[in-house]
């Protein structure tokens, strides 16, 4: 499918970031159905070379989140590649930078300097620490956002902290750009006024925190990693069956009442002491050894049977394999196949949201581009011929294959 459907078709995002965060965000607007335009350096985004695996030279990675774009290999360094990216920046209601605010002006593309120049344009810019404060020419990765938000302290066990084994701060500063991006298009579209939207990963990553964070400025104490052993509720935790390792979420009075009554637990359901969650944090460890000792001796399909049928949420903690198997995910369709023209069939996860208006399967769902595949025809549109562009080419200013 062409990107042309979807509620943002029509709309053009010219997107010059790298790596994942703000790609993720430009991804999804193409998703939704943008035109997007990825301008890379003439060697490419750095995420082209984040491998293993490798699928015919092309990364996993940066194919999962460079879906529905066109590729553009253009040196913004240059006089006349800034000329070709001012000359596309006319006709666009988008732009998407990663780079950092320094280096911006050096080439002349400072957020003032743009939003007086464009006014109608909606500027994103996806940095580590934002555009202010002391520490926003840092460099930011996801590591760096999950250390400094906290995330990484209450994430672990025994009191080891561990980083959440995904890019969890990309992917989150992503989609709050995407969201950002999305509102403010709908007064552009209806005034012509432009914004600077200014995302941080560090502060995506403090939105996951908010909880923990609230409840310690609320006087809890400040927690420590253990095995997410310490939730608001009593019980939330994991469990260990016969076989595998399983977890059971008692969100309510309802589930805590059906998760006694099923386990044979009768006694604890009737004690006072701990008919509220308060009351069952207060006593968390002993309610944890009880239920243990009834999981304990079961397999996890037992467990999971007599949990689910007694209407107690709970679920086996799957691999990997078992997530792209998983029976919900595959009716979803959320895992989803691109035809790419090198790397063949690639498998990624599929937009988070399912649009009623393309209940049909109608979504746009191009592959991640070659590097540089659609310069030609791109800058064609901006009135250069092929005569202008191999010049180009020969000045370094752009790379075509």
């Amino acid at each position: 499918m062409t990107s042309s459907t979807g509620p943002l078709a029509g709309i053009r995002v010219i997107d010059i970031s790298s790596s994942y965060a703000a790609p993720t965000a430009s991804m999804y607007l193409g998703d939704m159905g943008a035109e997007v335009i990825k301008i890379e350096s003439p060697g490419g985004d750095d995420a082209r070379a984040w491998g293993p695996p490798f699928l015919n030279g092309e990364t996993a990675w940066f194919m999962s989140v460079n879906r529905n774009k066109k590729s553009l290999c253009l040196d913004i360094r240059k006089d006349a590649g800034r000329g070709i990216l001012f000359k596309l920046l006319e006709s666009a209601d988008v732009f998407i930078e990663n780079i950092n605010p320094g280096k911006l002006e050096k080439l002349g593309l400072g957020i003032d300097s743009l939003r007086a120049r464009f006014p109608h344009l909606v500027i994103c810019a996806v940095s580590g620490f934002g555009l202010t404060g002391p520490d926003s020419a840092l460099p930011g990765y996801d590591l760096i956002a999950q250390a400094r938000s906290g995330m990484m302290s209450v994430t672990g066990d025994n009191d080891v902290p561990q980083r959440v084994s995904t890019a969890l701060s990309d992917v989150a500063a992503g989609t709050v750009a995407a969201f950002a991006i999305a509102a403010a298009l709908v007064r552009q579209q209806r005034s012509g006024v432009g914004e600077v939207i200014d995302v941080a990963l560090l502060e995506a990553d403090l939105a996951f925190m908010s909880p923990r964070i609230a409840s310690y400025l609320a006087g809890d104490a400040e927690p420590r990693p253990c095995g997410g052993t310490d939730s608001v509720l009593a019980i939330y935790q994991r469990f260990e069956t016969t076989d595998r390792t399983i977890v059971v979420a008692i969100g309510n009075e309802r589930h805590w009442e059906r998760a006694c009554k099923a386990l044979g637990l009768q006694p604890l359901y009737e004690r006072p002491e701990l008919g509220s969650n308060a009351g069952r944090r207060a006593h968390r460890q002993e309610i944890v050894d009880a239920f243990q000792s009834i999981l304990g001796r079961m397999t996890s399909k037992e467990a999971l049977r007599l949990l689910q049928d007694a209407g107690v949420p709970c679920a086996l903690i799957n691999r990997l394999s078992e997530v792209v198997a998983d029976p919900q995910v595959i009716a979803r369709g959320a895992v989803r196949t691109q035809e790419h023209p090198v790397a063949g069939s690639f498998r990624s996860v599929a937009p988070p949201w399912r649009l009623g208006s393309q209940a049909d399967g109608n979504v746009p769902n191009r592959p991640a581009p070659l590097l540089g595949e659609h310069g030609r025809s791109i800058l064609s549109e901006i009135g250069l011929d092929d005569a202008q562009v191999d010049e180009l080419a020969e000045a370094g200013v752009v790379w075509v294959p």
